[in-house]
């Protein structure tokens, strides 16, 4: 087990969570992938959308449902400074992640967070695990909480 999907289990052993931890075969790197390999509708994928806030510097993170697009706009507004992409060495410092495998917990540094109301629909979601091929299902209220997030509207 990779050092990213063992801070993941952490996260989640550490909060009671009894969420297994499963390495796909194939990717699941993008949400279309996941909700394949998973076998669930598309918006009970939990995406992690990290942007790079201009101002300081930091990687911030938006947990999307699947077939949600971030508002530029609105993620902005929320941030309170303008956003950029975030690029690969970014996202890999401040949360330990590689693109593809970013999740919502068990970043290496703190990480200011939203979260989409639309995973509130589900009774359970899917998030990536620390890898392009590890998820873990968890239900919508014990992810907004162990992420640190903050409930939002920020999508197209």
């Amino acid at each position: 087990m990779s050092k990213s999907v063992k801070r993941v289990a952490r996260v989640l052993e550490e909060a009671g969570i009894g969420a297994e931890i499963v390495e796909m075969p194939d990717s699941t790197r993008t949400a279309e992938e996941a909700a394949a390999a998973v076998g669930c509708a598309l918006d009970q994928i939990a995406k992690s959308i990290i942007f790079r806030a201009e101002a300081h510097g930091t990687a911030v993170l938006f947990v999307t449902a699947g077939g949600n697009r971030v508002d530029a706009e609105k993620a902005s507004a929320l941030a309170g400074e303008p956003l950029g992409k975030a690029d690969a060495g970014l996202i890999r410092a401040q949360t330990g992640f590689v693109i593809g495998g970013v999740a919502p917990v068990g970043h290496l540094a703190p990480i200011r967070a939203w979260f989409d109301p639309r995973l509130l629909d589900f009774e359970v979601i899917w998030a990536a695990a620390g890898t392009p091929r590890h998820v873990f299902p968890i239900a919508p209220p014990e992810l907004l909480r162990l992420s640190g997030a903050e409930l939002a509207e920020f999508t197209v």
